[in-house]
């Protein structure tokens, strides 16, 4: 068996299953297939292979799922893809055949069913990756951010990474040369999720994505033009094959496979006293008229319900976009262009008395953590929490305090205003979050590059 080409990256991970996503490579002359083998550290009888037959329609990829695993368990696991001379094998017939794994051995926990036992996750959003000519330019920029993670998590074991937005920039070269082809996308994010420290990452964290603008191009989809139609399809192709496909956004079939057909982006996951609920800010957005929205009916829907109904203590909406405050440049991009919409998700959580709501948001490049209160009611307060860049381009610009729009109400209706403030001071520089919900607060941890902690936050829960 071959290391895989990308991967393994561990997704959606519950106490009793695990999503692997791996890649392959193309081969004209056999069938090729993905392989994995699993074992509780500690035993020495690996189990028997999961397998999967790979097609071009997928890139040479595909996410196997783990299953019956015991809760707050420590695994092993190897994985890899071979070809095979016999233009008949399936999944059952490789089963039999004799192979050689790779030697790597990959390291994961699930989850836990106690519910107050302490829980962290790291959150970072727009990692860029330059290509000249088809080969990554100083990788290793984009990259040493997550060896500062990995040794953070070799300290403090992590639950989760979640990552916000702009995992790739299909338009890094917009003007001169910008990625517009299924293949030359495609290869970005090979290049992207092959580095080595994001690839040691994510092969033993539950990593969960969701996709933002640059996933498609700056400011989707305020700036599509019409010639942008089959960019819109060759994106969201690679998207839902490199990001989508081994998150909670996909189903199970009865035989216990993945469903790749996707039907929304958009997803929730629970984990011990505290609830995710990932939003999709881009693909549903109405630009104008009556009912303008960022969120489609039926996400705004299930995100409202959710919120009424989840019984964590902690409820996490991960919105790409900026949720508050509002930026003063940000235009018909942000969350102040569907200020209806917005309010009335507030309202829900207002009327309905819902605690402990904290929105993460990357998008920025900037970091911060805010506080949103209520004029008429002295009981209501969410948080935003920022986490952007992970790594920035020199050609962009880090956002700075005075880039926000703190001296006005951010939404005011018959019930009263609601005011954003500061909590912590922006971060302009690359970094990512840790979040560590224990007890009766939520830790909020920003570190820099190199992994040195430069900011802190303590909110206290309710």
């Amino acid at each position: 068996m071959n290391r895989p080409t990308v991967g393994p990256i561990l997704g959606y991970t519950t106490p009793h299953h695990a999503r692997i996503f791996l890649r392959g490579a193309t081969s004209t002359d056999y069938p090729v297939f993905a392989g994995i083998r699993h074992r509780k550290r500690g035993e020495q009888l690996w189990s028997a292979g999961v397998y999967s037959k790979l097609n071009g329609e997928y890139d040479m990829s595909d996410t196997l799922v783990l299953d019956n695993l015991d809760a707050d368990s420590p695994y092993e696991y190897q994985a890899g893809w071979f070809n095979t001379t016999h233009p008949d094998h399936t999944p059952e017939t490789v089963a039999k055949i004799a192979l050689e794994w790779p030697e790597t051995v990959y390291t994961f926990k699930t989850a836990s069913t106690e519910r107050n036992r302490v829980r962290r996750y790291v959150v970072g959003s727009c990692r860029y990756l330059r290509l000249t000519l088809g080969v990554p330019s100083a990788p290793e920029l984009g990259d040493a951010i997550f060896s500062a993670i990995q040794s953070l998590a070799a300290r403090q074991p992590l639950d989760g990474l979640l990552m916000v937005g702009d995992q790739v920039y299909v338009d890094d070269l917009n003007i001169v040369a910008p990625d517009r082809d299924y293949p030359a996308i495609a290869h970005k994010y090979r290049s992207a999720f092959s580095q080595p420290h994001i690839r040691n990452l994510m092969s033993g964290t539950p990593t969960y994505m969701i996709l933002d603008d640059h996933e498609i191009e700056d400011n989707w989809p305020a700036n599509q033009s019409s010639a942008d139609k089959a960019l819109y399809q060759n994106a969201l192709r690679a998207y839902e094959i490199y990001q989508c496909s081994h998150g909670p956004a996909l189903e199970r079939l009865p035989d216990g496979k993945i469903n790749r057909k996707v039907s929304r982006y958009w997803y929730s996951f629970a984990d011990g006293d505290s609830d995710w609920f990932v939003t999709d800010c881009r693909t549903q957005r109405i630009l104008s008229g009556s009912d303008k929205r960022m969120l489609g009916v039926e996400q705004e829907n299930a995100l409202l319900k959710w919120l009424i109904q989840s019984p964590a203590k902690v409820k996490f909406i991960v919105s790409s976009v900026l949720a508050f405050p509002d930026l003063k440049n940000h235009g018909e991009d942000g969350w102040k262009a569907y200020s209806t919409q917005r309010t009335r998700i507030l309202e829900t959580i207002r009327s309905n008395k819902i605690k402990n709501v904290m929105f993460v948001s990357g998008d920025i490049h900037g970091s911060l953590t805010s506080q949103l209160r209520h004029s008429q009611d002295p009981d209501f307060v969410v948080h935003s929490i920022v986490s952007s860049p992970l790594c920035n381009s020199k050609m962009l610009p880090y956002a700075k305090a005075d880039n926000l729009i703190l001296d006005e109400p951010l939404a005011t209706n018959t019930a009263g205003t609601y005011k954003a403030s500061m909590i912590s001071r922006m971060i302009s520089e690359d970094n990512f979050a840790c979040l560590t919900l224990q007890a009766d607060q939520l830790n909020v941890d920003f570190h820099d590059k190199k992994g040195r902690k430069i900011e802190s936050v303590t909110i206290a829960l309710r």
